[in-house]
């Protein structure tokens, strides 16, 4: 192995890994240090995403949704299934499957790339010189032009609440429950939360979630918010708002969670509890003393615009620096910082990155919410549509929710898309694009889509926004 590169990343999570592979196509040496570790002791690229995270809860999603959509909805398009049962064993072995697929994906795209991978743990010391601890407890220290921070980030633990397996789990042990608990209770009513309320929902827990904010999904636009609490409510989802968590007490065989909204105290007793209260930037063992590298009060590595921290030639992207923890947007800063250092163009948008929550209906939006272009003052105009207008949604018995675009008034401009409803979290990407290149809701509107589509809803939505809309009434 050598001892110099051009660049050294740390952390092999969806933003180190696509920062090592770019720096690699751009012809560039590059050492890519990651020490994830699964439950047997192995090690794996792909960060909390692929190992504990998006790849896995999305497994967990299809087989849950697929099971509830045979009990519940086959026979009303003339499919006769029988008794429907599933097989927990079963889901978890098809999930362990795709993640371990996914892991060693990375490592055949490092050998394409050229990157160097290294399993262990990396510490940043002054000089662009890095320690790397292999598995075998033996160190070496390495030392580059260019060094990429991009440790990623981890759940928040909560003294009320502390994690105790198997009773109280964050959601990597939410991910690995080997049967499904008669009741079910999680801490948090945010994107992780929901999704994974909702996998051991359709295969049967009695599931309450507590969300100590008074709003549900209160950085969504509040339409769509509404829209969801109305689903899930009738998916049998208990979400109780404003509910602060103040302790929690196990027993052999439950966990007594108390709580405290405004109509006073309240105990919950549940077989397992999840908590999904968010995510804190991974630091430990990261930086040694005089790398110049700084974190601001909450943790998070401090970057500027393009990703540049205090330190010369140190690089920092992804969970570990500011702005929303999604993996695609710290793919995105991986990629533009690879192309910088090897004196390409490189930008992130950070007023396009969509969101997306992988429920049923699916919740996906990009840019402002109405509350914030309201707030602003700007004058705008709104368009929705509903799927129930859908065809397409109609014949695939998944036509609930809406589409809704928001346009400046003077220009046109789309500031804002939301989406509930079936593929979210596909559709949304016209959105993104459009957004990108600035687009007009009329941009949309002469824009032809194929019939019958579940893309149309967008069209429609655009239409609508200046009140054309063609399979809507439009209001």
């Amino acid at each position: 192995m050598a001892d110099s590169f051009d660049v050294i990343v740390i952390g092999g999570g969806p933003a180190g890994y696509p920062a090592a592979i770019r720096a690699g196509q751009n012809k560039l040496s590059v050492a890519c240090i990651d020490e994830w570790r699964n439950r047997d002791g192995s090690y794996a690229f792909g960060g909390t995403c692929l190992n504990a995270g998006c790849i896995p809860s999305k497994a967990l999603l299809e087989s849950s949704e697929l099971y509830h959509r045979a009990r519940e909805e086959f026979a009303v398009h003339g499919i006769r299934v029988g008794e429907v049962g599933f097989d927990v064993a079963q889901m978890q072995k098809r999930k362990a499957g795709i993640v371990k697929a996914s892991t060693q994906g990375i490592l055949a795209l490092f050998k394409a790339s050229g990157v160097t991978a290294l399993q262990g743990h990396g510490t940043l010391l002054p000089g662009r010189r890095v320690e790397f601890t292999a598995a075998d407890g033996s160190t070496r220290v390495l030392s580059a032009k260019h060094v990429i921070l991009a440790s990623g980030s981890t759940p928040v633990e909560l003294k009320v609440a502390p994690f105790k397996a198997p009773h109280v789990v964050d959601s990597w042990g939410a991910l690995d429950l080997e049967s499904v608990p008669k009741r079910l209770g999680v801490i948090g009513a945010g994107v992780i939360g929901l999704e994974l309320g909702s996998v051991w929902r359709r295969l049967g827990a009695e599931v309450t979630v507590l969300e100590a904010m008074p709003e549900l999904l209160g950085m969504a636009d509040q339409q769509l918010a509404k829209e969801a609490a109305r689903h899930f409510k009738k998916q049998g989802l208990d979400i109780r708002l404003g509910a602060k968590v103040t302790g929690t007490t196990l027993s052999a065989d439950a966990v007594e969670v108390s709580y405290q909204d405004a109509k006073g105290e309240h105990k919950v007793t549940v077989d397992r509890l999840i908590v999904a209260a968010g995510r804190r930037p991974f630091s430990a063992g990261l930086l040694a003393e005089g790398t110049g590298v700084a974190l601001d009060e909450r943790g998070f590595i401090k970057v500027d615009e393009h990703c540049r921290t205090g330190a010369e030639g140190v690089w920092a992207v992804g969970d570990c620096v500011r702005g929303p923890m999604l993996a695609h947007k710290g793919k995105e800063e991986g990629v533009m910082v690879a192309d910088l250092i090897a004196g390409l163009y490189g930008e992130v948008n950070y007023k396009v990155i969509p969101s997306v929550i992988y429920t049923a209906p699916e919740i996906a939006w990009v840019g402002l919410t109405e509350e914030q272009v309201k707030s602003s003052g700007r004058a705008y105009k709104v368009g929705s549509f509903p799927f129930l207008a859908s065809g397409r949604a109609r014949a695939m018995e998944q036509a609930q929710g809406f589409a809704k675009v928001i346009a400046a008034q003077d220009d046109d401009e789309i500031l804002g898309v939301h989406i509930i409803g079936p593929m979210a979290g596909e559709l949304i990407a016209e959105a993104v694009l459009a957004m990108e290149y600035s687009a007009s809701s009329e941009d949309l509107q002469r824009t032809i889509h194929a019939h019958p589509t579940l893309s149309e809803a967008l069209h429609e939505a655009a239409l609508a926004a200046d009140k054309r809309a063609i399979d809507s009434i439009n209001r």
